[in-house]
């Protein structure tokens, strides 16, 4: 009997999708959430090891104006601030890698997709996917929510940090 690799014993990694993910050769986009941010990272793969060409998590946020924690419209503006930064080092396409996260349709990850596709990056991905334009503009929270959103947005466009 063989044992299988340690990540996959701990439900961390799935092999065959990320070797499936490698084969393409693009680079990966990778989306975690955990309970307090959300994490965009653009990696490669090299033998030695992947790396890391930009990362940018919802805690960047702050210095742009954006307050509230991880939701739907953090995703977003995460993605987007995710995409304008791997703009400036030349990545041009990637394809989503969500890891051992479930594929929920509507969900913060696939707005921090609609984000990243929108600030420029082309990965593939079908409309149907991304959550109602209402949730990603925060509509379905506090009152002031979408102004805040899109200041911080058009903020983000500039490249302007408080």
């Amino acid at each position: 009997m063989t044992v299988p690799f340690r990540r996959r014993r701990e439900g961390k990694t799935d092999y065959r999708v990320r070797f499936a993910l490698l084969k393409s050769g693009k680079t990966r986009l990778v989306v975690r959430k955990t309970l307090h941010q959300i994490i965009i990272q653009f990696i490669d793969y090299q033998e030695k090891g992947d790396v890391v060409k930009s990362a940018t998590s919802s805690k960047h946020l702050k210095s742009y104006g954006w307050t509230l924690g991880p939701n739907t419209p953090t995703a977003y503006l995460t993605g987007f601030l995710a995409a304008k930064q791997a703009k400036k080092k030349n990545i041009g396409e990637a394809i989503l890698d969500l890891g051992m996260q479930p594929p929920i349709k509507g969900s913060n990850v696939y707005a921090a997709l609609e984000g990243v596709i929108d600030g420029g990056v082309s990965v593939p991905a079908s409309e149907e996917i991304f959550p109602p334009e209402e949730r990603v503009q925060g509509k379905h929270l506090a009152e002031n929510t979408p102004t805040q959103f899109q200041k911080t947005k058009q903020a983000i466009e500039r490249g302007v940090s408080s």
